[in-house]
């Protein structure tokens, strides 16, 4: 038995949200349409920025989802992994923005007792 953390999103999941609440997917679905259309970005461009989005937020959904959808608006297999590499690089780039609150703790914390900053 398969008991992978994330299940296969297919049909009876898809079946079971719709059931549950259909009026939010369906105003769910037409965001989603909106944003991915053609518009001052082409959907091109859009699906690329949402690969890398989906790298940072690591949702495996989304992931598989707008790399298809990349892939479906015309990207190339190259556009893509520089995608997932600007990705990488904006998780890593908030880590070291981040240590900032670290130091600013550390400037301002007292060391203990016998211990030299």
């Amino acid at each position: 038995m398969d008991e992978s953390l994330y299940p296969h999103a297919g049909a009876d999941i898809a079946r079971k949200r719709r059931e549950l609440a259909p009026e939010p997917l369906n105003a769910f679905k037409a965001f989603s349409a909106a944003v991915f259309a053609d518009g001052a970005l082409p959907a091109k461009t859009k699906q690329l920025i949402a690969v890398a989005v989906a790298h940072v937020t690591q949702c495996p959904y989304c992931i598989r989802g707008h790399t298809q959808g990349a892939l479906k608006a015309g990207a190339t297999q190259a556009e893509i992994m520089e995608a997932i590499w600007v990705s990488a690089e904006m998780r890593a780039g908030a880590a070291y923005a981040h240590s900032a609150l670290a130091i600013d703790t550390l400037l301002h914390a007292d060391p203990p007792a016998g211990v030299s900053a």
